[in-house]
Formats: C-alpha cells, structure tokens, sequence
C-alpha cells in the first residue's frame, strides 16, 4: 500500500514522506506552483535554467558538478512542468542510499544542495547574473521555436493552443518568445523572490527512510525558507459542450499530415467518474488494441499512428494520428466513429477485459520508480484527488460497460486542426 505522509511546516511548505524499500536511491523533489498565465509563462519557465547556473556557495555550474561528484555522483534535474491550468518547477536531486555510504550523511548534504539551489541563487549586485539571465534566455527561445521539428507533439500544442485560446490551459508552458525579450535581471530576480515566498511549495521525498527522522531533518534544513502568508492559485476551469466543433489546417513541410481532434470531457481528475474516463480512453485509444489502432492503423491502413490521450486536469482528450493529406477526410470520419460506436455501446467483451488488464499493470508498476510515484501523488495534490494507487487499481476490476459508455457521452467534440503538408501530398 503505497501512500503518503504529510505535514505542513509555518512557513506553508507541504512536505511529503513516501516510505519504500525497494529503491537503492533516496529522491529530493521541491515542486513550487504557479498559475498558468500569458503574461508570466516565459519568466517561470526561465527560471530553473537561471538558478542552476549557480548559487551563492556554488558560484558556477561546474562548481555545482563538482558537489554533485562528492556525493557519489548524485543527480541533479530541473523541469517545468504543465498540470492542467499550473505551471509547476521541479527540483530534484537523487544520492545514493545512506546505507550503502556509512557515515556520509548524504541525504542530510543532498538536502542542502537542493536548497542552495532553490532559495540562495548566485546574484551579482543584488540581482541575477546579468550573462546568465541572457544566455539562458537565448536558450529557452531556441527551445521554444525547436518545438515545430518534433511535428507530433506541435501539432498537439498547435491544436490546444486554438482549442483553449483565451484560457490559461492554452498557454504554452515555455511562453512565448516575445515576452522573452524584456526580461531583465532584475525583474527576474524580483519576480522569483515573490514566488519563492508566496507560491505553493510541496517538497517530496521518496525511498528508504524513518518518517520519524525525515520530518525534523527537513524542517530543520527548510525552516527559514519563507514568511507570509501562502498564495492562494485559482482551481483548473473545466469547460462545458462547445456548441460546435470548430476546424484549423495549416501548412509546412511535413513528410506526413498530423490530424489532431481536441474533446472536452466534462470530466476532470477530481471527479469521482475520472476512473472511468480513463476506461474509455484505453478502449478508444489509449493502447495497441484500443479501437482507434486496430480500426485506423490496422484495418483501413490510413494512419502511420493513432492515439488518444487525457489531460486529467484540464478534462480534454486529443486524439492524434499521421496520415497522407489526401486520406484526411475518410481518416476524421473513422476516427469519429469509433467515439461514436463507444457511445452507442459498441464495445467488445474482449475490449473490456483487454483494456482492464493494461490500465491495472500500467498503474501496478507505479511503484517501480521513484518518479512515477512523485507524478502519481502530485497529480492527486494539484487534482485534489486523495486516492491510492491500489484503490484506483480496485476501482478497474469493478467498471462496466455502462460506466464507459456514461463516460463517453459526456464526452464533445470542440476543435479538429490538421497540419498539412506543404505539397498537399504528405506521402512518405
């Protein structure tokens, strides 16, 4: 059973405690939250890259690696992430086990790393770095204008982007380049102060440890982190049925047409019925068997890929496959189909018993790695969804047709893009 231990320090810091032996690691992971706006996407994304180039007892990145090394090689990673309408950075760092390193104490050394990175950045007359403000700036703009070579996953950004204009969940969770620009270091610098006292702060630790020790240990090393009161972040806005779909293509040249259909659920991760949403993703396309693979890909041939995938928070499906730009209108209305057939109640007692069996060893192995626990706890954090993975797991084994099909019929179709080759062709 795995399950956390949590406890909030005066200061607001969430700390949470996932006991498990079965790792040789101990992982360290601060998320610190912010809402998902237009307006400071780019400098939150920028953030991680900036206070990792250095801290005040670290003055350089190398400086950092060379720590890092006397820890036995412990790892250091920084992320942003996008979590329905949140925009979450993640520090982390993962050492060796303090059994396999007698006397080192390295949990206790790796926590003050990460803190020194987090809170104590290197600064240059009371500011940010002026030279690491403005390569990591160059950086995160090529970062951002990369995302059009991997076409899959910029048609999926493209197709969110027009579905969910004008809500916070559109925004991509880079930014755009243009607020890039004015950026100094001193508003940067003035701008992560505000977050690093204000903003929701959850800090994890997962592997082989005595809660009874860990607790004190962190308090003791987080305690003057921040003062004031916590920032309050909106809840993720679920919308309701568009009134009709609404279509976008656009053109580049692309190999092969990506054809991207984006559904509102009507059903988010804090729902008592998300367990069944997920039941009627994995029929339709969620794996090799689901219907969307087998029907498109496998039987008419007219998708290099096809899949469907949930944004838990936000209560959206898309829906993505590869297909020659002159097949666009017969793969839709496939593809349509299959959603449809799911509400009629067109599902297979093979389809049922196939998609039960995945979606159970997909959340038993959960607890195989230390980052799949932290994502699993997190989304039910930002969710506020308190569930263990063995009762989801149980909830599986119950759910019948009916509940799939009552989950798919909430289910509407808002917006379809379709990236177009350039020579209308896209064939390989």
């Amino acid at each position: 059973m795995l399950a956390l231990e949590s406890r909030t320090l005066p200061t607001n810091i969430n700390l949470h405690l996932v006991p498990i032996e079965k790792f040789k690691t101990v992982l360290i992971t601060a998320f610190l939250q912010q809402s998902l706006e237009k307006e400071t996407a780019a400098k939150t994304a920028l953030l991680p890259a900036v206070l990792e180039r250095g801290t005040r007892k670290y003055p350089t990145y190398r400086d950092i690696r060379i720590r890092l090394e006397e820890l036995y090689g412990a790892e250091l990673g920084l992320d942003v992430l996008k979590l329905g309408e949140r925009q979450i950075l993640a520090f982390s760092l993962e050492v060796i086990h303090d059994k396999f390193a007698p006397g080192e104490d390295l949990m206790r050394q790796g926590l003050t790393v990460l803190k020194s990175v987090l809170t104590e950045p290197f600064t240059e007359e009371g500011v940010f770095k002026k030279e690491y403000v403005m390569q990591e700036k160059e950086q995160l703009s090529k970062e951002i204008l990369g995302l059009v070579n991997d076409k899959v996953n910029y048609a999926l950004e493209r197709c969110i982007q027009k579905m969910c204009a004008g809500e916070r969940f559109g925004v991509y969770k880079y930014g755009n380049v243009e607020d890039l620009e004015d950026i100094t270091p001193g508003g940067l610098y003035e701008y992560y102060q505000s977050l690093i006292s204000e903003n929701p702060l959850d800090i994890f630790i997962v592997g082989e440890i005595d809660p009874q020790k860990t607790f004190p240990l962190i308090e003791e090393t987080f305690t003057f982190l921040r003062q004031g009161m916590k920032k309050s972040l909106p809840q993720v806005e679920v919308q309701n049925k568009p009134k009709k779909p609404r279509y976008w293509e656009e053109s580049l040249p692309v190999s092969q047409g990506k054809l991207t259909l984006g559904y509102r659920t009507n059903t988010a991760y804090r729902d008592e019925d998300y367990a069944d949403l997920l039941f009627y993703n994995g029929i339709l396309g969620g794996f090799p068997h689901s219907k969307l693979f087998q029907n498109v890909r496998e039987k008419a041939s007219l998708a290099y890929y096809a899949f469907s995938r949930l944004e838990k928070h936000k209560g959206i499906q898309l829906i993505g496959s590869g297909i020659e730009s002159k097949n666009y209108e017969q793969a839709r209305e496939i593809i349509e189909e299959q959603v449809e057939n799911i509400k009629a109640g067109l599902i297979t007692d093979e389809e049922m018993e196939n998609t039960k069996r995945a979606l159970i060893n997909q959340y038993k192995i959960i607890g195989d790695s230390p980052s799949s626990l932290l994502g699993f706890f997190l989304d039910g954090i930002v969710g506020n969804r308190d569930e263990e993975v063995d009762c989801l797991i149980e909830r599986f084994g119950k759910i019948k047709k009916n509940n799939v099909v009552g989950a798919a019929q909430k289910v509407a179709l808002d917006s379809v893009y379709f990236l177009r080759s350039a020579d209308n062709e896209g064939s390989e």
